[in-house]
């Protein structure tokens, strides 16, 4: 994974509730035997009109090209647990989402693949889609180490996240790695458990 400490960049409102992973990443992209491509999928039937840039979508408008960050509505990610998704979402520069509640399994896949999501309460929420619907202040900068969203103007937005998730992003450790980090203990307790256990 991507180590993730301090980014900043620009955010887009997409506050609709309950925008599934067929969405975020239409079926027809899930025929690949690799991630390849698959930030051209990544809300494309949004996105696109008959294979040309819709202008009516956010990620199309001038200020918004460069997102790397979304604020989303309640219950993103819900339906199919496609982990194309979170690809999708990352190999189109998306670095984390900020909503209010996420579907289980996609929060999942964002956390084992290095895609931030942070849960404010939804007056919060509200107020920073509200900011970022502005492309004249839609800049934010998300401090991982600080826990805290900072709003380009002033304000700073404090945000929670579990100890071993924050751990995982600052270093770039995924489940794999985070428990190859312990090698050693691992290795030192096989020989002694065997060495204990000599009829197994």
């Amino acid at each position: 994974m991507t180590p993730f400490r301090c980014v900043s960049g620009a955010a887009a409102p997409m506050t609709t509730p309950n925008i599934d992973t067929d969405v975020i990443m239409p079926k027809m992209f899930l025929k690949g035997v690799d991630r390849s491509g698959l930030g051209e999928g990544a809300f494309h039937l949004l996105r696109f009109i008959e294979d040309k840039p819709n202008p009516g979508f956010v990620l199309n408008r001038d200020g918004y090209r460069d997102t790397c960050f979304l604020v989303v509505g309640p219950n993103f990610g819900c339906g199919s647990s496609r982990e194309h998704a979170v690809w999708g979402l990352q190999q189109l520069g998306i670095r984390a989402l900020i909503g209010t509640s996420f579907a289980g399994i996609f929060n999942d896949n964002c956390a084992n693949n290095g895609l931030l999501t942070i849960s404010l309460d939804a007056a919060t929420v509200g107020t920073l889609a509200e900011i970022v619907a502005d492309p004249g202040s839609n800049r934010l900068t998300v401090d991982l180490e600080q826990q805290i969203i900072r709003v380009d103007g002033g304000g700073n937005i404090p945000f929670a996240i579990e100890p071993a998730r924050k751990e995982a992003f600052l270093t770039g450790r995924d489940a794999i790695s985070s428990t190859l980090a312990f090698a050693d203990d691992i290795r030192t307790f096989e020989v002694r458990h065997r060495a204990d256990n000599p009829w197994f």
